[in-house]
């Protein structure tokens, strides 16, 4: 049995920040990480940066057009680029702890052998840890719904092994109308395959305001992006030349082929194996790990961060829950999950959308008193020069106070301009500052004069 001060479980965002700022404590902290692939986390790896490497590289594919064996070329390449990208990300990552003099970086499968006491099994090895502390970091995991045939089709995809398809699908059919699969579905758009979205629920992205939802739809039929609603997958089949689903609509049951299927049906806390309940450790009905505010779970000396504790499971989340644990190990516990502000979010499609705070329903459903205000990106100058006048945008306030309630932006640049109104609903500006801000110019971020000027009462 080995003593340490701290076994942080997980390499992902919030897991080895935390660590590095213990180990620069003076305290001795092991990592352990499942795979030598994913060193550095998920973001890194299979999620964040590879798949915007590969918006990137599919925006300026479309730009260039040309024949199909042309797109399927460049497709190839950028996904040598991604892959450049991430084995270089990986290997920072992996070094900027294993090289820290209080840091072990152990790779092996962890799981709970008693309060604060972990086991490592690594090449058939097994080491034993008891820790003063222990974090739980060990992600999420795609969810794959049991469609009789879809674990045995060899065409078929979740994100993560999607991103490493070296062939350009030609027809591509995406499982799942969530945001995932609308990221997908317009990236492999711009490279050049025939993509197809299928969703069980009737109303399409209906978390987001409904008149943004709809640009959004419009937007990926014009670009031939044919989108399924209230549909069933009945069944998927491996045919000899491509994989056949059996789809249940409206008007009946469909066959469709397909040369890959994304399965983007969303994820789950991974807490298989890790047997948190020999520690006390309690999970949520969803199966994420339960915290308090300060994400500290059921068992003594135990915390967990990221995407395992069931929540918005962004990266810059994941930092701000390392802050948060940070706060309350080292610091003075003043910062929690319930002061962090309001939390943005984007999703990178052509052109990409993003949000913060609430709807204009949700609002009203809350018995707030809104205005509001919306600004067709046509009329942005720079939309036009950067030759993508196309979306909307769309801000609530509040009546009695003029603060922001929340924003919609479907525009090119959206998930940097998001950022400013975060901003300032966090400060509680009132929607003048932003509506008499000086922008430079032409950008897309003096869109906020307009938008903002156009806020009525409704």
């Amino acid at each position: 049995m080995k003593h340490v001060d701290a076994v942080v479980i997980g390499f992902g965002k919030g897991g080895k920040m935390l660590a590095a700022a213990l180990a620069q404590a003076g305290q001795q902290v092991v990592m352990v990480e499942r795979s030598s692939q994913m060193y550095g986390g998920t973001c890194i790896n299979v999620a964040c940066i590879p798949t915007k490497a590969l918006v990137n590289d599919a925006a300026a594919s479309a730009a260039r057009g040309g024949a199909f064996e042309e797109k399927a070329e460049r497709y190839r390449a950028a996904v040598e680029r991604k892959d450049d990208l991430t084995a270089m990300l990986r290997g920072k990552n992996y070094h900027k702890l294993a090289d820290h003099p209080n840091v072990t970086v152990l790779t092996g499968e962890a799981s709970f052998v008693g309060p604060r006491r972990v086991a490592v099994v690594s090449d058939g090895a097994r080491e034993e840890l008891e820790a003063e502390r222990v974090f739980i970091n060990t992600g999420a995991r795609p969810f794959v719904p049991p469609i009789p045939g879809l674990a045995k089709c060899k065409r078929a995809y979740v994100s993560e092994t999607m991103l490493a398809l070296k062939a350009l699908p030609r027809r591509l059919a995406v499982i799942g109308g969530g945001y995932i699969g609308m990221e997908f579905a317009s990236m492999y758009a711009n490279f050049g395959s025939q993509v197809v979205i299928i969703q069980d629920g009737a109303d399409f992205l209906p978390r987001e305001d409904e008149e943004v939802a709809r640009a959004v739809l419009e937007r990926l039929e014009a670009r031939g992006i044919r989108v399924v609603r209230s549909a069933t997958v009945r069944e998927v089949l491996n045919g000899a030349e491509a994989a056949v689903l059996s789809v249940e609509m409206e008007g009946g049951l469909e066959r469709l082929e397909a040369d890959a299927v994304l399965v983007a049906t969303g994820r789950r806390p991974n807490v298989e194996g890790l047997h948190p309940e020999v520690a006390g450790v309690a999970l949520t009905p969803r199966g994420a790990v339960q915290t308090d505010e300060h994400l500290r779970t059921t068992a003594p000396g135990v915390w967990a961060l990221g995407d395992v504790t069931g929540g918005l499971q962004f990266t810059y989340l994941s930092l701000d829950d390392y802050r948060i644990v940070r706060s309350d190990v080292l610091g003075d516990g003043l910062r929690t999950t319930q002061n962090r502000g309001a939390i943005p979010y984007s999703v990178f499609m052509d052109p990409p959308l993003s949000r913060v705070g609430l709807t204009e329903k949700e609002a009203r459903e809350m018995g707030l008193e809104v205005k509001t205000g919306s600004l067709q990106v046509s009329a942005i100058p720079r939309a036009h020069v950067v030759q993508n006048p196309i979306g909307m945008l769309k801000a609530v306030v509040d009546v009695r106070t003029g603060h922001i309630l929340g924003a919609h932006l479907f525009c090119e640049d959206s998930h940097e301009i998001i950022n400013q109104i975060k901003l300032a609903m966090d400060a509680g500006l009132p929607y003048t500052a932003l509506r008499d801000a000086v922008y430079t110019h032409p950008t897309m971020s003096e869109a906020l004069n307009d938008l903002f000027a156009a806020v009525t009462d409704a």
